[in-house]
């Protein structure tokens, strides 16, 4: 009876070894793959309720981020600005209005560098902004402006985007940067006609919205392949882009999305248009300067939608401008103008101050798409622990099988019990988020893979498994 007895123990001393072993097994089996083995890898795993650790590896290491960076920006923002906080565009005049209805001096738009305004991300709400703007200026009385349409951009600095983008982002729609006056999503439309035959030119046919002065040198091709494989390439500060890539063969319409430049030009032109559906007359030009608040009448003050709205859609999203602008205002409201540079700052000062290891943290943009950006699997842990109780922040987080985590099965993570925001650019897969085990134990989670081989849907399912487990286990 003893010697069964003993044996008794020693099996279930070696089962619960085997499962408190488990999730290191799993993880040390992956990483002994081909795919994997010369990957930088960095794991953390810890309970909310105790801080108990879980796992670790490398957990202080520092990994580029990808887009796991706007938990941290949207973290920022959330405590600087608050859930409530809305972005401002002023609409107004100076001079006079006289019984003809002729304005005699200038309108006035001061941008408020709101990134909503007619985003394809707030329709409802946002996306016939203009029309508004004309009605509120007819209903001033305005139908003639003898001076000009003034354009203020003041409210941030003169950078168009992070110095360390690269190449290759900057001309797609991703690689948009902030403006005070974005409007669209910093984004345009290039639709091209494609002939039948496979590997010859491709035609332009148009672009939506129309960009005043825009060249393109297009030696895009068609392709037996059945998407998009086309690449915008051009700087912010210039309207020459270059088209190369692919799109499929025979098509009578095909478009792909570019970044704009020189938004406010366009927000102008769009706005002269408006007018002459109104019938409203400018006898003046579109100039570019800055105004006074206290030098103007104000019409109406367009807001955006709340911060906690953004941000949703920033981490469900995964939305690199909304990053950027929310880098940029939370300098406008710590600085006085927004500058990338003061924003981060800002941020390192705020963490630092709730004792997070700021010194876990390199950061070179609000959204990631630097590939100079580095953070450590513990700092992710820190900033998950410090915004658990912030509503705005954990409702941001996309679940299984939504937003930017749709790769993720959502029956094998029921009741939202994982949420969490993806970060992925060329060999670097992240994740960051909360996961609720079946035993109802929370728990916080920061996977980071750098420069591993082979494919990122072969490694979202690795991930996957990984996940599982820890549910399992805990």
């Amino acid at each position: 009876m003893v010697r069964i007895f003993l044996l008794s123990i020693i099996s279930l001393l070696s089962l619960s070894s085997f499962a408190q072993n488990h999730f290191p097994d799993a993880v040390s089996a992956l990483l002994e793959k081909a795919e994997y083995r010369s990957a930088s890898v960095g794991i953390d795993v810890v309970s909310f309720e105790s801080e108990e650790n879980i796992y670790s590896l490398n957990a202080n290491k520092l990994f580029i981020p990808a887009s796991t960076m706007k938990l941290i920006t949207a973290a920022t923002a959330l405590n600087i600005l608050g859930d409530d906080y809305q972005f401002k565009t002023m609409i107004g005049y100076d001079g006079k209005i006289n019984e003809k209805g002729e304005l005699k001096g200038n309108l006035v738009v001061k941008g408020g560098a709101d990134p909503a305004l007619g985003s394809e991300y707030f329709q409802d709400h946002y996306f016939h902004f203009l029309t508004e703007w004309v009605h509120k200026i007819s209903e001033a009385g305005i139908k003639k402006i003898t001076g000009d349409l003034v354009m203020d951009g003041s409210i941030y600095d003169s950078e168009k985007v992070p110095a360390t983008w690269i190449w290759e982002d900057l001309g797609n729609y991703f690689g948009a940067g902030p403006d005070a006056f974005t409007v669209y999503d910093n984004m345009f439309r290039i639709t091209f006609r494609s002939p039948q035959k496979v590997g010859e030119l491709t035609e332009v046919l148009t672009t939506y919205p129309k960009i005043p002065g825009i060249e393109f040198r297009n030696e895009v091709l068609s392709s037996e392949v059945n998407r998009d494989n086309a690449y915008v390439f051009g700087s912010p500060l210039d309207k020459k882009r270059v088209l190369r890539g692919t799109i499929p063969a025979n098509r009578k319409a095909f478009t792909i999305k570019a970044s704009m430049p020189d938004p406010a030009s366009v927000l102008a032109s769009e706005l002269m248009g408006e007018f002459t559906k109104a019938g409203i007359f400018l006898e003046g030009n579109i100039v570019f300067r800055k105004v006074e608040e206290k030098d103007f009448e104000n019409i109406y003050i367009q807001t955006s939608p709340r911060l906690s709205e953004i941000v949703k859609v920033l981490n469900h999203e995964s939305v690199n401008l909304f990053a950027e602008h929310l880098l940029k205002q939370i300098a406008v409201e710590k600085a006085g103008v927004g500058n990338r540079e003061s924003g981060i700052d800002s941020v390192m000062d705020f963490w630092k101050s709730k004792g997070l290891e700021t010194e876990d943290l390199i950061m070179e943009d609000g959204s990631g798409l630097s590939h100079f950006n580095a953070v450590s699997p513990r700092f992710f842990i820190q900033l998950l622990k410090s915004m658990a109780g912030n509503e705005a922040f954990v409702a941001s987080l996309p679940s299984s099988g939504n937003g930017t985590m749709y790769l993720f099965d959502k029956n094998l993570f029921p009741n939202n019990a994982l949420q969490a925001k993806s970060g992925s650019m060329t060999r670097v897969r992240c994740y960051a988020g909360y996961l609720t085990a079946d035993s109802g134990k929370k728990l916080m989670f920061s996977m980071m893979f750098n420069h591993f081989h082979g494919s990122h849907s072969a490694l979202v399912k690795e991930i996957e498994k990984l996940l599982v487990v820890l549910k399992q286990e805990n």
